[in-house]
Formats: C-alpha cells, sequence, structure tokens
C-alpha cells in the first residue's frame, strides 16, 4: 500500500507590535524594514491539511469550505506550494483545506497563521525535515507576516541584506511563557474583507507616501526599544512605542494619494478612549494593523476597562488572548480534514463551544 503523504497543522495568527508596512522586493517579499510581534492563543488559530498524491490532476485549495478559483485568491498559496515541491523534488499534485477561525482579510493577520500552517503541514507531509529559519523563509514567501508566526512568545522578523531573502527570516524575543499577564484583546469591528487588501496597500504607500522615508528611518531605532521593553517586561514603554507606530503606519496610508483608510469610526473611537484609559499612567497600547479591527496590548488586571471601552465603541465580539505559542503538527487521525482517500470531510466551526467540528 502507498505511503498517504498527508499532514495536518495549526497555527495561530501574530500581531505585529512594530509594523511591517512595504516591501523591497515584491516576488520575494522582503521587507523595507525589520518588524515585531507577539503570537497569540489558540482561539483565533488556523487548522489546514495538506495531502499530496498521484490521484490528483490539478491543485485544489479549500478555505472554510470554500474553494479557491480565480489568480488572486491563489495567487500567496500557490507559490509556497510550487517551491515545496521545487525542494522535495516531486510533481505532485497537492490538495490543500483549512479552516480558519480568524477573520479573513480584516486586518487580523489570518494569512499568517494559514500560510504558517500550510508550509508545516505540506513540508511534514513529504517528510522534509527543515530548521526554523528555512522554515521562517518559506512561510515568509507566502505572507510576509507568517514568518513570524514560526514562533510562540514574542518575534522579530530579521530585515536581511541579501537579495536572494536567505537572511531575512523571524527569530525569537522571548517564548510564550516569559510574560505571563501579558494580554492582548482583540476586537472585531468589521468581519468582511477590507476594499484594498494589504499587498496593493503597501505598494501603493510606498510608492506614493512623502512621510514614508522618514517612517524608515525611525524604524531601527524603535525596533530596539520595544525588544527591550519586551524583555524587561516594561509594559507602559512598550504599549507607547506600539500606539506610537501604529499611528505612524497609518499616516503614511492617509499621506499617500489617492489616501488609504482602513479604520472605522469604531476604531477612532477606540483610540480616543485607550488615551482616557491612560490619563494617569499607561494602562493599555492600541495597534491597527491594515483594517479597522483594534488590538489591544495590555496587562490581565486592565482586561476587564479594555473590554468595557470596546463594548462601548459598538464592538461586540472580541477575544482575551493570552500569549501564545509555535506551530503544532496533529497526528490523530480524526484531527485531518482530508481523510486518507483524498476526500474532504465535512467540518464547521461551532462558536459556542469554541471549537472545530469535523464529520468522521
Amino acid at each position: 500500500m502507498p505511503k498517504i503523504l498527508r499532514a495536518t497543522a495549526e497555527a495561530n495568527p501574530n500581531i505585529a507590535i512594530i509594523k511591517y508596512w512595504g516591501k523591497r522586493d515584491e516576488k520575494l517579499i522582503l521587507p523595507m524594514q525589520g518588524s515585531n510581534s507577539v503570537t497569540l492563543d489558540e482561539q483565533l488559530k488556523t487548522r489546514t491539511t495538506v495531502m499530496f498524491s498521484d490521484k490528483f490532476r490539478q491543485d485544489e485549495i479549500w478555505i472554510n469550505n470554500k474553494q479557491l478559483t480565480t489568480p488572486e485568491e491563489l495567487e500567496k498559496v500557490m507559490p509556497q506550494l510550487n517551491i515545496i515541491r521545487e525542494m522535495a523534488k516531486i510533481r505532485l499534485k497537492a490538495k490543500v483545506v483549512s479552516y480558519s477561525v480568524t477573520p479573513v482579510a480584516g486586518g487580523l493577520a489570518g494569512s499568517a497563521a494559514g500560510l504558517a500552517a500550510v508550509a508545516y503541514a505540506a513540508t511534514n507531509a513529504l517528510g522534509m525535515n527543515l530548521s526554523i529559519s528555512e522554515l521562517s523563509v518559506l512561510c515568509r514567501l507566502g505572507s510576509g507576516s507568517a514568518c513570524r508566526s514560526v514562533y510562540g512568545g514574542f518575534a522579530e522578523w530579521k530585515r536581511g541584506e541579501k537579495a536572494d531573502g536567505s537572511d531575512s527570516f523571524a527569530v525569537q524575543i522571548a517564548d510564550e511563557k516569559h510574560w505571563p499577564d501579558f494580554r492582548i484583546v482583540v476586537g472585531v469591528a468589521e468581519s468582511g474583507e477590507k476594499k484594498v487588501k494589504s499587498r496593493a496597500g503597501m505598494k501603493h504607500t510606498v510608492a506614493n507616501s512623502i512621510l514614508y522615508s522618514k517612517r524608515l528611518e525611525y524604524l531601527p531605532k524603535v525596533l530596539k526599544e520595544s525588544k527591550d521593553a519586551i524583555l524587561k517586561k516594561d509594559a507602559s514603554r512598550l504599549f507607547e512605542i506600539a500606539m506610537r507606530d501604529s499611528n505612524d503606519m497609518h499616516a503614511t496610508m492617509h499621506d499617500t494619494w489617492p489616501p488609504i483608510m482602513y479604520l472605522n469610526d469604531a476604531s477612532k473611537e477606540v483610540i480616543y478612549a485607550i488615551h482616557e484609559l491612560n490619563q494617569n499612567g499607561i494602562k493599555a497600547g492600541y495597534s491597527f494593523d491594515a483594517g479597522p479591527n483594534p488590538t489591544i496590548f495590555t496587562l490581565d488586571k486592565h482586561v476587564a476597562e479594555v473590554k468595557k471601552i470596546l463594548e462601548n465603541a459598538g464592538i461586540k465580539k472580541m477575544f482575551v488572548s493570552n500569549v501564545g505559542s509555535g506551530p503544532k503538527i496533529l497526528k490523530d487521525e480524526i484531527e485531518h480534514l482530508i481523510d486518507e482517500n483524498g476526500n474532504i470531510r465535512k467540518h464547521s466551526f461551532d462558536e459556542k463551544k469554541n471549537m472545530l467540528v469535523i464529520e468522521y
């Protein structure tokens, strides 16, 4: 009986503290500057099963029970798959089935978890023995921020200097046990897809923003300062750095022509309310990626106050996350989204139980 080339991985999204926005190489997804992040826990995870087989006549990619068919939809996953096949010296077609709890294309880094899970599942299915830095590079080739999701805890994506991108990967700053009372409160202001996708927004900003060059000048210094604050568990310093960096990134977007505006009225209400909360000492820091959904960095003792702020801004759906761990491989047969014959198992997410349900 032929060996089944199938594996299932789960990965968690990461939220940037110092943001990645802009590439110096579009094809290799090499950043203009470095960035860093914190990995969320399993509440917003992505599970992905990848199977290679000579029975498949073409590649199939499924996300949340929807098959991807357009070139735009496939452009993230296919390059990564093709590179993995080239590295493994195979030509087998693949079936990729993924379920993401994170709202897709809403600025909550769902693609980071998704592409990290694809890389882990695909390389595991083919028995490839890659180092963590090699896996980080592979994740980067799907989605830049995905390279940071190879680690739990806090991670930094190194800009790198080499033209081939071999030195542009993530390294861990501190693991998930480093800061036990650190919390990330994620609010879902909008769950639909954003009007301007991140890749298009970055390209437009780099080409048109007058302020962007100033951002690049200050990033090395603030990266060092934020890393120091993480290692020292200096919450007030880190939260201020995060807010300033989020503001700075969005300022470059507003400065493009025509401007790009990801924040909505609820986002702005949250910004004002967090500054009001911090009047007598910094308790929390907001951060917005390329979308309106707020992420609030805080400590466990201030979570109730932060949740109240989000509720007052009209944000009813939220997640309170601990610092999460890195990707993992699931080996139980019942956990695969594809059966041993290559058929997709019926699956859905039970919000009440907060779990993925698979019909077996």
